[in-house]
């Protein structure tokens, strides 16, 4: 989708490209370019969110008053493509993308004093406490209890596929209060201290080789009540409003056309049977497909940003958006290894910049004889894109939502 630009937008546009050209370091340009997920590797991510603090544009959605950029609905369409575009790496999204705009909405003027800040400077660093063994998609069957004693909630259970619990000390958690009524009553959204005793952080190691998700087990942990966020038992009204930022807040569009612009270019130098790939009629078709159904999204994602904008919010298109853009994210990485060929076969982490730690991996560089740091990510992200249709309910639960919002079904 095209942006119309206004003299006072084009001029905005040209500020963003001059401070990422002047505030890119090559280590956050390669964190961002060789990730292979959707999350950077955390050091580097890091360093790139503390300048965009002293900037002043970590959070571009939030509202000035509580640090954010306070930007316009195409101020951060022009952000979001200019970033992908330079290289930059996201910040991570458990923050100030999904804890943030809650707290914003449903804390307590001394939870929004504690944590609004350290959200924006990277003090904390967060994770999500939603999935257990038991309770994946149909979240609501979760078993996580937390009993009262006094001014606090007792937590013994466990969660599952915590993405950077193992780096984060902070988690966003959802636990059962109480089994009285529907299972969706009698839960409570909780804000969990990760270095309170009784926690414990276990790997699981994903088919790529990184550790990025985990376990985490409680074992009697004691949190104070003043970090419920909302009301006790009432955390599903937080969690629903949370996920359609999960689901729906997060822009897909802007990396996608990025990467398909990438794509192009790579493929020019392919060599393929008459010609060069980019040249193939059947690999051509593939993109432009592909193109098309970006560009309905794109479109999609702006009027959605509009909504979030006049304060409306998007209900069911989060679940919409989240189904076109995890989709989407899986069919790119489907062109990239048809594009990569034979040299996407072996995974070389010197190459890539992993969002987490590699096992039975020291660091070192490896040699980048065997063909371009693209293709020996495409196999990564190919693998790591197929949890993009089940993390935030899976996209077989989000057409079920869409079935019941729209068709009355």
């Amino acid at each position: 989708m095209t942006l119309a630009l206004s003299a006072e937008d084009q001029a905005f546009k040209d500020e963003v490209r001059a401070f990422l050209a002047a505030e890119l370091t090559p280590r956050m340009r390669a964190a961002g370019e060789l990730r292979t997920s959707v999350y950077a590797e955390p050091g580097a991510q890091a360093a790139w969110q503390q300048v965009l603090h002293t900037k002043g544009w970590a959070a571009p959605s939030w509202p000035k008053e509580y640090g954010g950029a306070g930007w316009s609905v195409v101020q951060r369409a022009i952000y979001a493509r200019e970033r992908v575009t330079a290289g930059a790496p996201p910040t991570s999204p458990m923050g100030i993308d999904q804890v943030g705009p809650a707290i914003l909405r449903f804390g307590t003027d001394e939870q929004k004093a504690f944590f609004l800040p350290r959200i924006l400077s990277g003090e904390h660093f967060w994770c999500q406490g939603y999935s257990e063994p038991q309770a994946g998609s149909d979240l609501a069957a979760l078993a996580m209890r937390a009993e009262r004693d006094g001014d606090e909630l007792v937590c013994s259970g466990s969660k599952i596929w915590t993405t950077h619990a193992n780096v984060a000390n902070w988690m966003f958690c959802l636990v059962r209060t109480s089994r009285t009524g529907r299972k969706q009553q009698g839960i409570t959204f909780l804000l969990i201290d990760m270095t309170s005793p009784g926690i414990e952080v276990r790997p699981i190691i994903m088919s790529s080789g990184e550790w990025i998700q985990n376990q985490v087990f409680f074992d009697q942990v004691r949190v104070p009540i003043a970090n419920v966020l909302g009301e006790i038992d009432d955390g599903w009204t937080v969690a629903k409003y949370l996920l359609e930022f999960e689901r729906g807040g997060t822009a897909y569009a802007p990396e996608l056309l990025a990467n398909l612009a990438a794509l192009r270019r790579q493929a020019k130098g392919i060599p393929a049977e008459d010609g060069t790939l980019d040249e193939d009629p059947v690999f051509a078709a593939h993109l432009s497909a592909f193109a098309v159904d970006v560009e309905v999204l794109d479109a999609l994602e702006t009027e959605a940003l509009s909504a979030v904008a006049e304060g409306r919010e998007i209900g069911a298109d989060a679940s919409m958006m989240k189904i076109l853009g995890t989709e989407l994210q899986q069919r790119f990485t489907e062109l990239a290894l048809e594009a990569a060929g034979p040299l996407a076969r072996a995974w070389q982490p010197g190459v890539t910049e992993p969002g987490g730690p590699v096992s039975g991996y020291p660091g070192a560089i490896a040699d980048r004889s065997s063909g371009q740091p693209w293709q020996a990510i495409a196999p990564l992200r190919y693998l790591n894109e197929r949890a993009g249709s089940i993390y935030a309910g899976t996209n077989e639960i989000q057409r079920g939502i869409l079935a019941k919002a729209e068709l009355g079904l």
